[in-house]
């Protein structure tokens, strides 16, 4: 990856509808050469999929909780994709720690997050310990990789 395909991948973190021609005008690139190279990154996995940000809240999500949960050793992979199969999981990590995954779950209303701890999330075997957080505002949010 030289410095062309960064240069393409910031253009297409700040705006993912440009077009390979814009983007070619933007970098001195034919449109032939841009979509060479993005499908390049592609294949090579460097773009792991296009899509579209969101607001949780304007489509009736209103409730961002976090969760950290620990867990067995023996039961963590089992665990983790039981939480990433679930819609109200947004994402799911492995952290270091004691076993522990970092959960980000978008709901509804707090009764829809009661239900989800209580029926879903404690529901699991093999969790040893859960601790949730609330988002009361968020600041910043990721929406792709700076280069």
């Amino acid at each position: 990856m030289d410095q062309i395909d960064k240069n393409i991948l910031q253009l297409l973190v700040d705006n993912g509808r440009l077009s390979y021609v814009d983007i070619g005008k933007e970098l001195g690139l034919s449109r032939v050469a841009v979509r060479e190279r993005v499908a390049k990154l592609l294949d090579d996995e460097v773009i792991e999929q296009f899509t579209v940000v969101i607001n949780s809240s304007k489509v009736g999500k209103e409730v961002s909780a976090f969760f950290e949960i620990d867990c067995e050793p023996s039961s963590l992979v089992k665990v983790a994709e039981a939480l990433a199969e679930n819609p109200s999981v947004a994402s799911c990590y492995q952290m270091t720690g004691p076993s522990t995954l970092h959960t980000h779950v978008l709901v509804d209303n707090f009764g829809a997050l009661e239900r989800f701890i209580n029926e879903e999330l404690y529901a699991l075997d093999g969790i040893t310990r859960v601790e949730s957080h609330i988002l009361l505002r968020r600041f910043k949010s990721r929406r792709g990789l700076k280069l």
